[in-house]
């Protein structure tokens, strides 16, 4: 049987061979005229895999013929530059058609950039536009210019002497002497065994770095953070933020869970801190419970909330968090990038809640008072050696910038030689005296929080409500009322239904009381 089957086949395969020969000869088969036509070459290879084929079956796959799309032809040279570019001054309308048509905001829209008032110089705790008119810095830009517009001279002649003496080392490939002495600075400053120090260029992505390194270290890839946050712009740092700008960019990470706030907008927890503490820590344990301690790498949180309304956490919260990390081998990373460097009376933020000593802290602003962008990353012992032997997997070109850190260095050293936290904390008692004195007096102003030379008003509209959320555009109101701050000299970073006073940590006495007077004035736009 063996033997006639494979005659059989053999048989098959002549008569195939065959017709396949006569097929190569014949005609192409006639389509219809509306039919698209496939032109195949006798030349086709078959396929190797089966044993039977034809011209146009079994054979090599024909693909489309697709045309390809032209090439561009636009212009792609570079435009004449402007002689106007070597000009010392340029116009108020050369300058107002550059905002116009080349500038783009970020967090809001751009719109807006055009009717911006355009700042000029700075000094002390004051700021001029291209008018002449001036301004006190009441929220030091960003909460960041915390010596003001007026760079002590032994910062800017450090800076020079580094661009003088070596503008740029990679710091991949070499070391300076100034990164050295700031990381070993830093260590004295940082309690425990804080001793391991990276430099990112600012605090968003120290926080990046803070993330990646808590997912290395563990191997585990959550990480908690509370609703009223901010850590910065970028994918991950934006999802690890709890307010709305978190919106722009959660759908592009993962792996980071929301805990709330002892002040959360709309209900609360207690009557007191204890009342809250206890509720908050039992929530947290059993989110941590059922999420996993496994899967959670780290619990991500400001010490004081910066940019979600100068909110102090209860009494005995943040050592709870810090037990509640010890017990299920979980990080604490506290950014210090708003607080660091003595803006609420102690010298970082989370010292305010005694016994807490994070195992990855983030600052940024204070480092350098904003006179260059340089962020700083300290990690404990357990982690600088884990990474000894492992790559630490995350950097920057112009982190640990020689230039930068030579500003950072001289500016440290003068907020620790001029006492500068200290100075802060005596500030209190004249913050919360003005604050209470506008709670009081203006119908618009439901309640305020002062932590050294740190705080906020909520502002609220005639339902008693907060004046408006987050993200909605400004009502008149708000709009006349931000006007009227800029009329009477006060300029900040205001972002309603939150008013943030955080003046520069020189500021004095007579300035800070003269700041509280200006905004009493502005504050009648928005009384009811």
């Amino acid at each position: 049987m063996a033997a006639i089957a494979q005659r059989h086949v053999q048989r098959n395969r002549v008569l195939f061979s065959q017709r396949t020969m006569r097929s190569l000869t014949t005609a192409p088969v006639q389509c219809p005229a509306n039919a698209a036509t496939f032109v195949v070459e006798d030349t086709t290879p078959k396929c190797d895999v089966v044993l039977h084929s034809s011209r146009n079956v079994n054979v090599q796959y024909v693909p489309d013929q697709r045309t390809r799309p032209q090439n561009p032809i636009d212009d792609n040279s570079s435009g004449l530059v402007s002689p106007r570019h070597w000009d010392e001054d340029w116009s108020m309308q050369q300058l107002q058609e550059a905002a116009e048509n080349n500038i783009v905001a970020t967090w809001g829209s751009t719109r807006a950039v055009s009717s911006t008032r355009m700042m000029e110089r700075g000094e002390g705790v004051y700021v001029y536009d291209k008018s002449g008119n001036k301004y006190l810095d009441w929220t030091s830009q960003a909460v960041c210019a915390n010596l003001g517009h007026t760079v002590p001279p032994a910062i800017k002649e450090a800076v020079i002497r580094q661009l003088d003496k070596l503008p740029m080392v990679y710091g991949g490939t070499g070391l300076t002497e100034v990164r050295l002495r700031l990381a070993h600075l830093l260590s004295e400053l940082c309690p425990g065994d804080i001793n391991g120090f990276v430099f990112p260029t600012g605090g968003g992505e120290a926080n990046e770095a803070a993330i990646r390194i808590a997912r290395r270290f563990t191997g585990k890839h959550k990480i908690l953070n509370q609703y009223r946050s901010y850590h910065g712009g970028s994918t991950a740092t934006l999802a690890a933020t709890g307010d709305f700008r978190r919106w722009f960019a959660e759908a592009g990470a993962s792996g980071f869970v929301k805990m709330f706030n002892p002040q959360p907008f709309g209900f609360k927890w207690g009557s007191n801190d204890k009342e809250k503490t206890e509720i908050l820590l039992d929530m947290l344990d059993e989110q941590i419970r059922m999420e996993g301690p496994s899967t959670i790498a780290a619990i991500m949180l400001e010490p004081i909330v910066g940019a979600g309304g100068a909110l102090v956490l209860p009494a005995g919260y943040m050592q709870g968090v810090r037990a509640l990390c010890d017990k299920y081998d979980i990080l604490l990373i506290i950014d210090e990038v708003m607080m660091g460097f003595g803006r609420t009376g102690k010298f970082w933020g989370f010292q305010h809640y005694e016994g807490v000593i994070p195992d990855i802290v983030t600052s940024a602003k204070g480092l350098t008072s904003a006179y260059l962008p340089l962020a700083m990353l300290g990690m404990r012992q357990k982690i600088k050696d884990f990474f000894m032997d492992n790559p630490l997997g995350w950097g920057a070109t112009y982190a640990n910038h020689p230039v930068a850190l030579a500003c950072a260095y001289e500016v440290v050293k003068h907020v620790v030689k001029e006492n500068l936290a200290e100075r802060a904390a005596s500030f209190e008692p004249l913050m919360v005296e003005h604050m209470q004195n506008l709670v009081n007096k203006h119908s618009c102003v439901r309640q305020a929080r002062a932590v050294g030379l740190f705080g906020c008003l909520d502002l609220i509209g005639p339902d008693g409500n907060m004046i408006q959320e987050y993200q909605q555009t400004s009502p008149p109101n708000v709009v006349r009322f931000r006007k009227a701050m800029l009329d009477n000299g006060l300029y900040g970073l205001f972002r309603p239904p939150l008013l943030h006073c955080a003046p520069p940590l020189i500021i004095q006495e007579h300035e800070l009381s003269d700041g509280f007077s200006r905004l009493d004035e502005s504050l009648k736009e928005l009384d009811f």
